[in-house]
């Protein structure tokens, strides 16, 4: 089992994205960035483009939006027990970039929602190591 945010676990979702299929016309590159609190934050990029979703561990310079979060928030995020939406209001869930840009494709967003469903499954949630 992968743990959570470890290169395992983003190859792991780098498999499950690979056999996604989304609309040919939507392009969109969000990168994550998680504070370990360890001084050396994991971050991984998530690319829609051209029908396909791909992700990336590190950072990318041509992003769309960045979410920045703790790794409490980002865990909760993942495990499905709390919402994006939820940790943004909550000022949990920073945002960098154009926004409307992912709000203006929540639709073909919601598709994806179950794409990482087994990954969730098949997560180790303890800290990094």
């Amino acid at each position: 089992m992968p743990e959570f945010l470890s290169d395992a676990w983003i190859a792991g979702l780098g498999d499950a994205a690979a056999a996604q299929a989304v609309p040919t016309d939507l392009r969109l590159t969000i990168q994550q960035v998680v504070d370990d609190g360890d001084g050396a934050p994991r971050s991984f990029v998530v690319r829609i483009a051209e029908g396909a979703v791909s992700v990336e561990p590190g950072t990318a310079p041509d992003v769309d939006v960045t979410f920045t979060q703790d790794r409490t928030t980002a865990t909760a995020i993942a495990r499905g027990e709390l919402s994006a939406q939820a940790a943004f209001m909550a000022g949990a869930l920073q945002v960098e970039g154009s926004l409307h840009r992912v709000i203006d494709h929540a639709l073909e967003l919601a598709t994806l929602a179950d794409l990482f469903a087994a990954m969730r499954a098949s997560t180790t949630w303890g800290p990094r190591t």
